[in-house]
């Protein structure tokens, strides 16, 4: 079975990286606390005036190098792996991508291993991998193809209202063996 897992917001903590960010350089202005989003895309959340602030810290040298993983997602893949399971890193990079795509690699390197690099798929369009199953946060994934992959969704406050399997990290195992 091949399983292809998102990486930001699925294994890496993109909101805690961009809340921490934003709370230490505009601790005078609001921010949406992870629990109250609504939105997948972070910048979607804030008003016109705030979204220039968004994208700086979004778009700023070792934003993506810099997130922490999120708990139980290191443990969850290094056991998918030990049970046989085919896993890959499946994540889009930002269309500006001068820092993205070279810290995603540094995350995955410093976080899962350097065997790991060699499994890292990366694009901007999830339908044309084959998989059995994506896990990823975003609501719907759409493109140029109809995947073959089922998409189960990682649980999150800003998904809440899409019908579809979803998993944590802490509830992974049940969820795939129900298939």
């Amino acid at each position: 079975m091949r399983i292809l897992v998102d990486m930001d917001g699925v294994i890496a903590d993109f909101d805690g990286e961009f809340l921490k960010r934003w709370r230490e350089r505009h601790p005078e202005k609001f921010f949406i606390p992870m629990e109250e989003r609504t939105e997948f895309y972070v910048k979607d959340q804030y008003p016109e005036e705030l979204k220039p602030l968004v994208m700086e810290i979004l778009l700023e040298q070792n934003f993506f190098r810099d997130m922490m993983p999120l708990d139980g997602a290191r443990e969850a893949l290094m056991e998918m792996e030990t049970m046989g399971l085919e896993v890959f890193i499946c994540t889009s990079p930002f269309s500006t991508y001068q820092n993205c795509v070279l810290e995603k690699y540094q995350w995955v390197e410093n976080y899962l291993g350097s065997e790991w690099v060699n499994r890292i798929i990366l694009t901007k369009d999830k339908t044309l991998v084959r998989g059995d199953i994506l896990i990823d946060d975003k609501p719907e994934i759409t493109g140029v193809d109809v995947p073959n992959w089922e998409h189960i969704l990682y649980d999150r406050p800003y998904n809440q209202g899409v019908k579809k399997r979803r998993l944590t990290w802490k509830n992974w195992k049940d969820v795939l063996t129900q298939r």
